[in-house]
């Protein structure tokens, strides 16, 4: 404490707030509401309001991912606006949605899963997040896009390089170095597929993106690349902590997983509950055109504000108890919740909410609906207790299961 009682400001980079963000969240919203953090150069602000106005209001830019994102992928989506962006969203969403999604890409959802699940549903014991989610949503989208299943280790070593990178809040120069060496491997393996794709095209992602052509703008090889590369991180690294988080947190109330085991319609509530009480994503950053007023202050124009969604999503000024996991709560509308009406900030809102979030929740349910097949007993070995790592993006560590086979 301060000589005045007023505790200390909490540091996204401690030891501390890597092991519990959650408390260092309450002392922010209660009496930190916006802090100029030094060590990364932001302002960060954490009480909801605050939070889901960076995401909507004009005035709040992408500009930030010029140095965040640019360096790894190349200019993507995300750092476009006006009439770029929506052309560009317009090219690559239909992929995502409707009945692309529900008759070309469902059944590649559910034949990973299935081929995942086979690997280890005779045992009567995995790992979920080693054998299971760090592997199905890489798996999911290499086989969208049409690439050789054999280069599946590569993508996977690819995606966990530029998750590193993007959350090297410290700049740790390695960590950096690593990133760029991805970035050209990944341009040397997809260009020249691209480049062929447009020659001779197949009925995947990959050829879709290639013809897309909206009032005479398509997409150029290097959007394409850039794209595919956002999307095996952005779309690896999110399902694969949301899958393990729902899981987690099913077991740790088991009364909810007993009453999704029996209607497994309860899927989706419980994704929207574990995406606002145990997000995959928990900052992400954002930089306004002008001065701009928040609680506790003023943000300079140019400034970077980061977004804390972790501290969004449970301030007590927006959801009732918000600590606790309940999938039945009744101040999260749950059939909004994967479109770009969510009340929670998952998955940002306004014209940068996240283009991927059917796809998720479609992996996530078909996922989840197999697992639960599989493993009717599922439960956690005695005496573990599931443990959450990462800043940027968090998630289990670990989540050994122990179950009876189903046969």
């Amino acid at each position: 404490m301060t000589t005045s009682d007023q505790p200390q400001v909490p540091d996204i980079l401690s030891a501390e707030f890597a092991a519990d963000p959650y408390a260092a969240y309450r002392i922010m919203r209660e009496h930190y509401p916006l802090i100029h953090h030094e060590a990364t150069r932001s302002y960060i602000v954490s009480r909801y309001d605050d939070v889901q106005r960076a995401f909507k209001e004009p005035v709040f830019t992408t500009d930030n991912y010029d140095w965040q994102l640019e360096p790894v992928h190349g200019r993507t989506i995300l750092q476009m606006s006006g009439r770029e962006h929506a052309v560009h969203r317009a090219l690559v969403a239909p992929a995502f949605r409707g009945t692309t999604l529900q008759e070309r890409f469902l059944p590649v959802i559910e034949r990973n899963a299935r081929e995942l699940i086979d690997g280890f549903r005779d045992r009567g014991s995995t790992d979920l997040v080693a054998e299971f989610a760090t592997l199905f949503p890489v798996y999911v989208i290499a086989d969208m896009l049409g690439l050789d299943k054999a280069d599946h280790p590569k993508f996977h070593d690819w995606y966990t390089s530029i998750i590193a990178f993007l959350s090297n809040l410290s700049g740790d120069e390695e960590v950096t170095a690593a990133g760029l060496r991805t970035r050209d491997a990944f341009a040397a393996y997809m260009l020249p597929i691209i480049r062929e794709r447009r020659d001779n095209p197949g009925d995947d992602l990959l050829s879709t993106l290639c013809a897309a052509e909206i009032d005479g703008t398509r997409m150029t090889d290097e959007d394409i690349k850039a794209f595919c590369s956002l999307l095996l991180t952005a779309g690896g690294e999110t399902t694969d902590k949301a899958i393990a988080s729902v899981f987690a947190n099913l077991l740790a109330h088991p009364d909810q997983m007993a009453a999704v085991r029996a209607d497994r319609s309860l899927i989706g509530r419980a994704l929207a509950e574990t995406l606002r009480h145990t997000p995959p994503v928990h900052m992400i950053m954002r930089q306004p055109a002008e001065d701009v007023e928040f609680s506790g202050g003023t943000v300079p124009a140019g400034a970077t504000v980061t977004c804390l969604i972790g501290a969004a999503n449970r301030d007590p000024e927006h959801y009732a108890d918000p600590d606790t996991f309940n999938l039945f709560r009744e101040d999260l509308t749950a059939r909004n919740a994967f479109t770009a009406a969510a009340d929670h900030l998952a998955f940002a809102l306004g014209r940068h909410f996240c283009v991927g979030a059917l796809l998720a929740r479609a992996e996530v349910e078909t996922g989840l609906n197999l697992l639960l097949d599989a493993m009717p007993d599922a439960r956690l070995p005695e005496g573990f207790t599931p443990a959450e790592q990462g800043v940027f993006t968090r998630g289990p560590r670990s989540l050994p299961l122990e179950f009876t086979p189903a046969g």
